[in-house]
């Protein structure tokens, strides 16, 4: 059985992600060789943080914040979501190069302390999607570490990568997550109407993006 064939039938249930740990060490080499595929994503440093992307070991901490409701609260994330959830959709992310995943880390610790996924990086319209950025301790929010983590993504997305259009959305009744995105230099495009489907209720989205030379208007 191969990492595809898991993949595919694993909206079955959770079993057959149990099943990846009996089926002597197969799908683990599979991983390490998406992880090693993906080790020369950059890693970018500011003043206070550095954004490396995520490895396995990171998926622990990941399904504790995503197992909360202060995490899970803004983002289209089931109730119930636990570490098996997390690390299938870690493996599946990693072999797929439309997406990136990214660890945001205290420089002066060196804790994990929140997490960036990047989807729809579409090389030909030279566009891609901030999905889900979060600090995972309540405790260490509202003290600059989003803003700063979203700031080194940007840099990355229009001066490494080259892309012309980066977006972003949050929950309508997100209104912290609207300030932060519109102090940076997001602009509003749309809300996308029942976009997003939790515990099984839908609800709108606020898209939101900037382009390349708004990005160098902010950094000039």
């Amino acid at each position: 059985m191969t990492a595809k064939e898991i993949t595919r039938g694993y909206s079955s249930g959770h079993s057959i992600l149990l099943t990846v740990f009996t089926i002597n060490n197969t799908i683990l080499r599979e991983v390490s060789f998406m992880e090693a595929k993906k080790e020369n994503k950059k890693s970018f440093e500011t003043d206070r943080l550095i954004i490396r992307p995520s490895i396995w070991a990171d998926c622990k901490l990941f399904g504790e914040w995503e197992s909360t409701p202060e995490v899970r609260e803004f983002f289209s994330m089931e109730d119930g979501r636990d570490y098996n959830e997390v690390l299938f959709d870690y493996i599946q992310f990693q072999g797929d190069d439309t997406k990136e995943q990214y660890t945001i880390v205290l420089k002066e610790s060196a804790a994990a302390i929140g997490r960036i996924y990047l989807s729809r990086i579409d090389r030909h319209a030279d566009s891609l999607d901030i999905t889900r950025i979060y600090i995972g301790d309540p405790a260490l929010r509202n003290k600059g570490y989003g803003r700063e983590a979203i700031m080194a993504i940007l840099e990355y997305s229009f001066s490494d990568l080259n892309m012309e259009r980066v977006t972003i959305d949050h929950f309508s009744a997100n209104e912290a997550a609207r300030h932060l995105y519109r102090k940076i230099g997001f602009k509003d495009e749309g809300v996308m109407r029942h976009s997003a489907k939790k515990n099984g209720k839908y609800y709108d989205l606020c898209l939101m993006s900037m382009l390349r030379s708004e990005y160098k208007e902010l950094s000039d």
